[in-house]
């Protein structure tokens, strides 16, 4: 049993949300200061609002000011203020991993789905080189994110038992307004936000924004590593029963993918980054005929795309009511890293000579002390496209409510992958490749290689039902049911030979539940249970990873059986939420790298979140998040008994935060401090990932009432703490850091 809360504590900044009623105007209102009035939509057929304070279920609500003051430096990164949800987002702004509640995973972000005004923005949680976060970046243009676990999640939408963020969009009102901001850094940011909104016409409202941006990276690559833009429109049309909203969102955003690096070497820390000017342009060799091909891998990992939808909700006579959310993707989110291979060397371990080696690009001679590493030149290029619909039709009656829905989604992957070509190269920032080792000038490198040409495409459908019954003013049971029908077609020509090495046509169908109680103790408090069971269905990387084991039977289907119970109180001082949960996932796979052999799993989990925040009159106000878990490989062939990999047993965050007058002006001063326990690197338990403490700092200060001044500080210390090992090879010393101390002031300009 681990020790719990033996370090520090950190902050949720978790905040009040936005009332939504169904108007446009209404919804653009700043936050309400009745917290028991917060209004939720995550977790509801098509995304219809209840009451936070009514919801027999967990939901965290993170609105625009509590993204500013976190100043996340990724999408995922954000996610850190969610209870039960443990991120990795060391990879840099692109390539995150993201547990939730103890639940398994070796690396992305199984167990995610990413919304945008209710739509999932692309139905796969996770394939490889692609997790939902890598789709979306945070801009001036989001209200707030909603983000639910387990609850009704298995039965709703597109089904996902574990977390759903949903990112609300701001929307216009009948009042002009507008935002400029300006942020820059020490690491040579510069990033332009803009966002602006109002009426068309009467009832037709819009809202655009976006941003432009550069960067040599939070880890110094030695040329613009992170460049990108993004731009958003949001149309709202009211009519006298309802509104019809449509969006798009464009983007095209990349930045370095940070990998691995050898931990406890001389001159390498969290500052450390593989790619640099003399190795960004390498040529692989791929296929039956050694074909060789340039790339930059300076382009990092990043998406170039859009993600467009809308919604049309319709107030009907009798209690009855529509509403209809769709999405369309449609992009390429290619992967250019330079990722490491096993365990540094020297150069006279592998040299020719025994003694020295030549630079390929500088001609400077390395003597035989040299440290050197494999290095293998990764390049994905991948492209996606997605269309899901969510109807949903609702009764009303007097104690009952009644909702009957069809999701629907198609999914599309065409990939091409050259994995492995492994070169050694010099083992300093951007160090480049050597020439006078044999395998570095061989076309089958120094280490494995893999290759891949695929297609596929999946369709999902599925029914739904939610019904809750109100027995009093107190007390409401719900209960829902989904019976979801999951197609995959998918071929796979391994070696890049034109030759179809595996073939998939799969069709289940499953049957997802969830039932609920929720009891108001009072006004402002509450109590509430439920259980649910839903499925994880497989894509594309599931078949291939796993061929052998569909070939013989194994419908590759994880099952997800969850219990929670749950208290809450909200008043216009104190939000505070404590949610016990157990869960249970059979037929979890895991496999190291890309086609090596799966480990197949059963995973138990339980623990409680806590989730707080205090308000004063005087200005201070404090946010208190914590998650302590215990999990247990319950099945493996041999590793059962075991913990899941690099889940931390507990982690803690605290923001306080104070405002006050200077003279005609108003300022803020606030602060994080996190705390996260020992990890496991692996599922045999081997090797262990320390523990660390994290602060970050910040102030605000608005010296009139249009103009907001920020400066923040992220990893005050500099702390050098380690989020995962090598997930391909573990015994590895090698490992990946959490972001060096970083500084951004930004100038933001309000136009009313």
């Amino acid at each position: 049993m681990k020790t719990l809360f033996t370090k520090g504590m950190l902050a949720s900044a978790v905040a009040v949300a936005l009332a939504q009623p169904t108007m446009a105007q209404e919804e653009s209102k700043q936050p309400t200061s009745d917290n028991t009035e917060v209004i939720i939509v995550s977790g509801t057929p098509g995304g219809a609002g209840i009451r936070k304070i009514d919801a027999s279920f967990a939901v965290t609500n993170i609105d625009a000011g509590d993204i500013g003051r976190l100043a996340p430096k990724s999408t995922a990164d954000l996610f850190k203020a969610i209870p039960g949800v443990w991120v990795e987002s060391s990879g840099g702004e692109s390539g995150a991993n993201v547990f939730v509640r103890g639940f398994p995973g070796g690396g992305d972000a199984p167990f995610l789905t990413i919304a945008m005004d209710g739509s999932p923005i692309y139905p796969a949680p996770t394939l490889s080189f692609l997790e939902n976060s890598q789709l979306f970046r945070i801009d001036e243009t989001i209200q707030m994110v909603e983000g639910l676990r387990g609850g009704p999640n298995p039965v709703v939408s597109n089904g996902q038992p574990g977390l759903t963020t949903n990112f609300r969009l701001k929307r216009g009102s009948d009042t002009t307004e507008a935002l400029a901001k300006y942020t820059v850094s020490d690491y040579g940011l510069n990033r332009v936000d803009v966002v602006a909104s109002g009426a068309l016409d009467d009832d037709l409202y819009y809202m655009v924004g976006g941003y432009i941006k550069s960067s040599q990276g939070i880890r110094d690559a030695g040329f613009n590593s992170e460049q990108g833009n993004q731009f958003t429109i949001n149309i709202t049309k009211v009519f006298g029963n309802g509104e019809l909203n449509l969006y798009t969102r464009q983007t095209d955003d990349r930045g370095t993918w940070y990998l691995p690096t050898p931990l406890n070497a001389e001159g390498i820390d969290a500052n450390y980054t593989q790619i640099g000017p003399l190795n960004r342009q390498a040529t692989i060799t791929y296929g039956a005929d050694n074909v060789t091909e340039s790339f930059d891998f300076g382009d990092g990992r990043g998406w170039d795309g859009h993600v467009s939808g809308g919604s049309l909700k319709l107030d009907l006579a009798d209690g009855w009511a529509l509403i209809d959310r769709f999405n369309i993707t449609k992009g390429a989110a290619n992967t250019f890293g330079l990722v490491p291979n096993g365990s540094a060397v020297t150069v006279g371990d592998v040299a020719d000579n025994g003694e020295s080696a030549t630079g390929a690009v500088t001609g400077t001679v390395y003597d035989a002390d040299t440290p050197i590493q494999q290095i293998g030149r990764w390049v994905v290029l991948k492209d996606i496209e997605s269309f899901t619909n969510d109807l949903a039709v609702s009764k009303s009656w007097d104690s009952i409510d009644a909702s009957f829905g069809i999701y629907s989604a198609t999914t599309k992957a065409e990939d091409w992958w050259s994995l492995g070509n492994h070169a050694y190269h010099v083992l300093v920032p951007g160090g480049e490749a050597l020439n006078g080792i044999e395998c570095n000038n061989s076309a089958e490198g120094c280490g494995w290689n893999y290759d891949i040409n695929s297609v596929g495409d999946a369709s999902t459908m599925a029914f739904y039902a939610t019904s809750t019954w109100y027995y009093n003013a107190d007390l409401s049971i719900d209960a829902g049911i989904r019976r979801e029908n999951h197609e995959v077609n998918y071929t796979v020509d391994e070696g890049l030979d034109g030759v179809i090495t595996k073939a998939v046509q799969y069709d289940e169908t499953k049957t997802s539940w969830t039932l609920g109680a929720n009891y108001a103790l009072t006004d402002n408090s509450g109590v509430f249970v439920r259980m649910n069971r839903g499925y994880k269905m497989p894509y594309f990387d599931d078949f291939r990873d796993n061929f052998g084991a569909f070939s013989a039977g194994n419908d590759l289907i994880q099952e997800v059986t969850q219990g929670e119970l749950g208290y809450k109180f909200m008043n216009e001082e104190i939000q505070f939420f404590a949610t016990a949960f157990t869960n249970e996932v059979k037929g979890d796979t895991f496999v190291r790298r890309p086609g090596a052999p799966a480990e197949i799993l059963t995973n138990e989990a339980y623990g409680v979140e806590l989730d707080g925040r205090y308000s004063h009159d005087s200005g201070f106000s404090l946010s208190v998040n914590a998650t302590i878990q215990e999990t247990e490989i319950t099945a493996s062939a041999t590793n059962e008994g075991n913990e899941a990999q690099r889940q931390p047993g507990w982690q803690v965050r605290v923001t306080p935060s104070y405002g006050f007058e200077i003279g005609d002006m108003f300022a803020t001063v606030y602060g994080t401090l996190s705390a996260v326990d020992d990890r496991f690197g692996n599922n045999e338990n081997t090797v262990v990932l320390d523990g660390y403490e994290k602060v970050d700092v910040g102030f605000t200060v608005e010296p009139t009432e249009s103009l907001r001044i920020q400066f923040s500080v992220d990893n005050l210390t500099d702390e050098q703490g380690i989020t995962e090992g090598d997930p391909r090879n573990p015994d590895s010393p090698n490992g990946r850091y959490i972001m060096p101390r970083s500084m951004q002031l930004s100038a933001t300009y309000m136009f009313f």
